[in-house]
């Protein structure tokens, strides 16, 4: 699990990255997508996505990988294409293919992946028109569908594993990160009584806004390796490359204290460094550790599966009707352009013919060209949908 964490990229280097990637590949249009368990690349690009072009593609992505790096992720890459691309990137969106089948924080992942990236200019009409779908097909699914009754979250099943320990209800929180999987932990955790938080953020506002909803304590995180207050629990999901929960800072913060602690890390990469379970009495609970309690889940819903299924199948065809309605549209679009240069043409060739006609007999012509102008551009728009829609029928 933890080797996904070579994929992710630290929020400030995205940009940089992520326009590089693209650029260097001549790839049309790029989504990156990272979760807590799943790193997604979606793009359009005319390549062939063969073990060559990924080769390419992962030296590019971080061009400090060794050849054992690029061997590795060619090995365990997931590839899709055409119609799967457009079924995985549904039954991921719609939570079929989770962690936690029916939990519903990954359609905002999506979406804020998306926003994102279109913020950078790195998607353009075909992802647009793709995510635009991707949305509607997972409230489909959670609308229509029993997937998401009951629904489990990783939040909520690291609270399940946490209530195990009997854990004391004056436990003593650290919570590294104010993200939303560490927001919704937090929200959780208070509605079930606990009161004693003390939020770190890399950015202080947002820890003070998370504190604040807490009824908590607010510090940047630069001040982590300085507290001294003690804690039982420490909640961690930064979007950091490297451990934040550094075996020095880990020190410092149990001081004297002995006794065992637990750590809820649901960080991909883990924010706690690996060697602190070997010097220190830890009971760590991490993503990799919640994957029994998923597998329970998804029998639980498995049911529902067919009925997800339909709609997905479904909407893999309207999607594709969408496309072909829109590169109608962007074919058409020079209609107007044309209609234009022609009407132009047509005021020089019949120059002297206008200048003998009175003001009102030219508002008359103007009228009846504007009007045909006007039917040359949606007259033959209307046909090609017509004609589309008539094809899909018959299909």
């Amino acid at each position: 699990m933890n080797d996904i964490g070579k994929l992710h990229i630290d929020e400030n280097d995205v940009k940089s990255r992520l326009e590089g990637l693209k650029q260097s590949l001549n790839i049309d249009e790029l989504l990156y997508l990272s979760t807590c368990n799943r790193v997604e690349f979606l793009l359009s690009a005319s390549s062939k996505i063969d073990t060559p072009f990924l080769k390419k593609f992962f030296s590019a992505f971080d061009p400090t990988w060794k050849t054992t790096d690029i061997t590795w992720a060619i090995e365990n890459a997931q590839v899709f294409e055409n119609d799967d691309a457009l079924r995985h990137l549904f039954n991921v969106a719609s939570s079929i293919d989770s962690l936690v089948v029916g939990e519903r924080e990954i359609i905002t992942q999506v979406r804020n992946s998306y926003e994102k990236c279109n913020e950078l200019g790195l998607t353009g009409d075909l992802l647009r028109i793709a995510v635009k779908k991707t949305i509607e097909v997972a409230k489909d699914v959670y609308t229509h569908t029993n997937i998401a009754k009951n629904p489990v979250s990783v939040v909520s099943l690291a609270y399940r594993k946490l209530r195990a320990l009997n854990v004391k209800q004056d436990a003593r929180f650290l919570i590294v990160g104010s993200g939303v999987t560490n927001t919704t932990m937090g929200k959780y955790l208070k509605k079930h009584k606990f009161a004693n938080f003390t939020v770190f953020n890399r950015t202080l506002h947002n820890a003070q806004k998370l504190a604040n909803e807490l009824n908590g304590k607010a510090f940047p995180l630069s001040e982590l390796e300085n507290y001294k207050e003690g804690f039982d629990i420490i909640v961690t999901c930064t979007g950091a490359a490297e451990s934040i929960i550094t075996p020095a800072i880990y020190k410092s913060l149990v001081g004297s204290d002995k006794s065992k602690k637990v750590v809820i890390d649901l960080a991909i990469p883990n924010d706690l460094d690996s060697e602190i379970l070997n010097n220190y009495d830890v009971n760590l609970i991490a993503v990799n550790n919640l994957q029994e309690v998923a597998k329970e889940n998804l029998q639980a819903r498995q049911q529902e599966m067919d009925a997800c299924n339909t709609i997905i199948e479904q909407n893999i065809e309207e999607f594709k009707q969408i496309i072909k309605t829109r590169k109608v549209e962007l074919a058409m679009s020079e209609v107007p352009k044309k209609v234009k240069e022609i009407r132009e043409t047509a005021n020089e060739v019949f120059a002297k013919e206008l200048k003998n006609l009175d003001a009102e007999s030219k508002e008359v012509l103007d009228k009846i060209l504007a009007y045909m102008e006007k039917k040359y551009i949606s007259v033959p728009m209307k046909m090609a949908k017509d004609i589309l829609i008539e094809d899909a029928k018959t299909k």
